[in-house]
């Protein structure tokens, strides 16, 4: 891992007010977040569907709770340098447990939270049949998140996904209202159409997130094409994931198939790639500096 003087919530606060289209990958787990920062990726998030999937193996629908989500998040958080956006789906209740949220999740290593205005419990927002609670209730959420974090630059991003159920004005009209009561990032999520898209960069102030659901809602633009409208994140929160479903799929498939499986590297990363990514040379060292 680098190491840097600046805090890594600064950082990321600097990339994303400059409106040029960060393109971050979203992980499941401290081997994905690696993975990430190897690739040359500036920042990692933690992806609650993610986590879900791969943790418990069920759908996005609120199964997991704020101890899974510390969890993974100090796993990563000691995994990698980069700054960490976690998604903390709706803050696991009121302006209370949201306070707690914050607390809980700064310590264990985040340096950004996201909230969404969902009723409890939440569904993945490319998901129908979702509900929004009323802004206010929301606001105070966001307002509980600022006073709740320790350093100026853990950055809370408010997420509203009103888009599909209330429609794109009143997604607009409630990320904004989140912006001037505190959120540092809106993010409204589902937009989809590319005029949406337009409107969303364009008519709200503070960086706005866009979030490329491969397969989902929104239209998958070019990150140039995304930044040039002046988005400040572009998020494939679930690419690493979907990209290693297949991947097992693929090598299994052969090895049900023919019986064995060699280090092809069109199916699997070798063992000596997987050994490098966990560190094994490292901890071979420290086996030897204390014997």
């Amino acid at each position: 891992m680098t190491t840097s003087s600046v805090h890594p919530g600064t950082l990321l606060r600097q990339r994303v007010n400059q409106k040029n289209g960060l393109l971050v990958a979203g992980a499941a787990n401290a081997l994905a977040a690696r993975v990430i920062q190897q690739v040359g990726f500036e920042a990692v998030y933690l992806s609650g569907a993610g986590i879900t999937n791969t943790f418990y193996g069920i759908p996005d629908l609120g199964f997991i709770g704020l101890s899974d989500l510390a969890q993974h998040t100090a796993a990563v958080r000691d995994a990698v340098d980069l700054p960490i956006i976690v998604d903390a789906d709706t803050g696991f209740g009121n302006a209370l447990n949201v306070r707690q949220s914050v607390r809980t999740l700064e310590r264990s290593g985040a340096n950004a939270i996201q909230l969404e205005d969902q009723l409890m419990p939440k569904k993945c927002g490319h998901f129908a049949g979702k509900a929004v609670v009323p802004a206010d209730e929301m606001i105070g959420k966001i307002k509980a998140a600022v006073d709740a974090r320790q350093h100026s630059d853990f950055l809370i991003i408010a997420r509203t996904d009103a888009r599909s159920v209330l429609g794109i004005n009143e997604a607009l009209d409630r990320a904004a209202a989140y912006a001037e009561n505190g959120a540092d990032i809106t993010f409204v999520e589902a937009p989809e159409s590319v005029d949406e898209m337009r409107r969303i960069a364009g008519e709200l102030t503070c960086p706005q997130i866009v979030n490329v659901v491969i397969g989902g809602k929104t239209p998958a633009l070019p990150q140039q094409v995304l930044a040039d409208m002046g988005f400040g994140l572009v998020l494939y929160a679930n690419a690493a994931l979907q990209g290693a479903v297949r991947g097992m799929f693929n090598a299994l498939a052969q090895l049900k198939a023919t019986g064995e499986l060699q280090e092809d590297p069109q199916l699997v990363a070798t063992f000596a790639e997987r050994q490098s990514l966990v560190q094994k040379p490292f901890f071979d060292a420290l086996e030897a500096k204390y014997k």
